[in-house]
């Protein structure tokens, strides 16, 4: 079966920028300064939150300013990503970007504009390319506009992407491609050297019915003209600096056997998915805090819980929603382990997850909200100045998207 989550992500960053001129003179686009960080920075700092690991660049215009990025880009991030730099000899266009970078792609892989950002779920774009088959060679995320003359716009029937068109005239409504792609590595066959991705290559795959696409709603941004680049500074920091829902593991997400260690012994509860994807849908981080004392005591490994945390990661994304990020404690006063024998900060009733999450992905604790079921989430979600939620079983959906619209109140407040 496909995983749906997707490790690699190339971004185009090469391109000259020249609606930006003068400022592109000696700085790319991406690296435009937007709040307090480049534009590429907040661009990786979401694909983080959907499972990308690597990241490789495709670079060209200034390609020497991006490297001399890397290391600030890199302290941004709320964890670190692998990243390479694909730089092209000479500007080759988007498809060619990807020729020549041809080598270092991974066989699914995630294509990503280096100068627009969509505020969506990502997740369901993610969910329908697990679903596709092999004939499949890209699939895109597209966002509906009530003005599209600014781009190309998208023909669909249903699913399937059966066009590009020109730009329309001014105030005319659109379907428009948001620069995101699911491809696969065979799409290279039909690329050259030197091409247009959008121009040369998607059209002719469309027309013998190998593109698909999702629809994700969102705010879209495109800093590659003065106007928008203006428009970015307030509204994207203050849209990706999100609401955040910390959420227990065994008794919440799944049902509580006592020291669930395995997918045999794993059961997620009845609307567990269904409430992660609303959060995420409503734009909140979703984040898992859990204390597992099974490693301590020798029930199972370290790597086994880590290996059971991602494939729950990656089940959530094939339902079209996504976990940020993840926090557990292995540690236990009377482990049977001597290396997880201590008292850290980080077991609950200790906020220590909920803290490094907070500081990682630069959190307003007043703004997050904590679920557990046990006591000890309640007093750590307080000492970490977050509200806290107690779920006594049920409806987890329910309690979540309650939440979501302050409808109810906290047990613990901060």
């Amino acid at each position: 079966m496909t995983r749906a989550t997707i490790r690699q992500c190339a971004v185009l960053a090469g391109g000259l920028g020249t609606r930006l001129s003068p400022l592109t003179a000696s700085l790319p686009k991406p690296l435009m300064p937007v709040g307090d960080r480049p534009f590429l920075a907040w661009l990786l700092r979401e694909l983080c939150r959907f499972g990308v690991s690597d990241v490789l660049l495709l670079t060209g215009h200034l390609s020497e300013a991006v490297e001399a990025s890397l290391p600030a880009i890199q302290a941004s991030l709320p964890r670190p990503l692998a990243i390479t730099i694909s730089r092209e000899p000479a500007p080759a266009g988007t498809g060619g970007a990807l020729w020549h970078a041809r080598h270092l792609l991974d066989e699914r892989f995630l294509l990503l504009n280096g100068d627009s950002l969509l505020d969506a779920n990502l997740g369901h774009l993610l969910q329908d390319a697990a679903a596709d088959g092999p004939d499949v060679l890209a699939r895109l995320a597209l966002r509906d506009l009530p003005d599209a003359s600014r781009y190309g716009v998208v023909q669909r029937d249903g699913g399937r992407v059966t066009q590009f068109a020109e730009r329309p005239p001014a105030g005319t409504p659109g379907t428009i491609n948001a620069g995101i792609y699911v491809l696969r590595r065979s799409i290279l066959d039909a690329i050259r050297p030197d091409c247009s991705l959008e121009r040369d290559v998607l059209p002719g795959l469309a027309a013998r019915g190998a593109v698909r696409g999702t629809v994700l709603d969102g705010w879209f941004i495109d800093i590659g003209i003065p106007d928008d680049l203006a428009r970015a500074q307030h509204g994207l920091p203050a849209r990706l600096r999100r609401r955040a829902l910390f959420l227990d593991r065994d008794g919440v997400i799944n049902e509580d056997h006592g020291y669930v260690g395995s997918r045999e012994r794993f059961d997620w509860t009845a609307t567990s998915r269904a409430a992660i994807r609303a959060a995420n849908d409503a734009g909140w981080h979703v984040f898992v805090v859990t204390n597992q004392s099974g490693i301590a005591r020798g029930l199972y490994a370290e790597a086994d819980a880590v290996a059971l945390l991602d494939w729950m990661a990656d089940e959530v994304r094939r339902d079209g929603g996504t976990i940020d990020d993840v926090r557990y404690c292995p540690h236990h006063t009377d482990a049977q382990v001597d290396a997880y024998r201590r008292d850290c900060d980080c077991r609950k009733p200790a906020p220590g997850m909920l803290n490094e999450l907070i500081a990682a992905w630069d959190l307003d604790p007043a703004r997050c909200a904590m679920v557990g079921d046990q006591p000890t989430d309640m007093q750590a979600a307080a000492a970490a100045g977050v509200a806290g939620y107690r779920f006594a079983g049920g409806d987890l959906h329910a309690l979540v998207t309650a939440i979501l619209r302050g409808e109810t109140a906290p047990l613990t407040s901060p």
